[in-house]
């Protein structure tokens, strides 16, 4: 049976609307979508030292790179937080269906929002404002010994304990990241 060039055509339309939808619209969430690569995510989660005891925080968790490495290979528990609904929905068809969902909880929401009181590790790849948002909260509710990483965009007024040109990734840990 022949497909009609009008079904055809709204499928493709269709199709273009779903993935102009899900590279611009987090724009109007407050940020870009852009993947993390996965090389930057290896550095981040190796960098932070993650281990079975921590408890990540992923910010702008997208679909899940950062999420699902951190909790499948490192064994910690971790909250990613994602504000758009289409990769929120993404993030928890995978939550279901793969491994480790156990160790996995999701947030639909503003990260402005979090409470930073049990996050060992943050990460991160957000833009400069946010980032400049996010360290009063920071300062005021992360324990001692906290590591956040951050891909692209450092933490204004914090000194990274390392910083690797090649992935473009920051670590902190709190509070030695003070600047003096």
């Amino acid at each position: 049976m022949p497909v009609s060039p009008l079904l055809l055509l709204s499928l493709v339309l269709l199709a273009l609307a779903v993935l102009t939808y899900f590279v611009y619209a987090s724009f109007a969430f407050g940020a870009g979508y852009q993947p993390t690569p996965r090389r930057a995510v290896r550095t981040m989660l190796r960098w932070a030292e993650v281990g079975p005891s921590d408890t990540v925080y992923d910010l702008g968790a997208g679909t899940g790179a950062i999420v699902f490495r951190a909790a499948r290979i490192y064994r910690a528990q971790v909250l990613g937080v994602e504000v758009e609904p289409l990769r929120y929905l993404i993030l928890r068809v995978r939550r279901r269906l793969g491994a480790n969902g156990d160790r996995i909880r999701l947030v639909w929401g503003n990260l402005f929002r979090l409470d930073f009181h049990e996050a060992t590790v943050v990460t991160a790849f957000l833009w400069p404002g946010a980032m400049e948002r996010l360290r009063p909260k920071f300062e005021s509710e992360l324990r001692p010994g906290a590591r956040v990483v951050s891909h692209c965009h450092k933490i204004p007024n914090w000194r990274p304990t390392q910083y690797d040109p090649e992935t473009d990734v920051y670590l902190y840990r709190w509070p030695d990241a003070r600047a003096p």
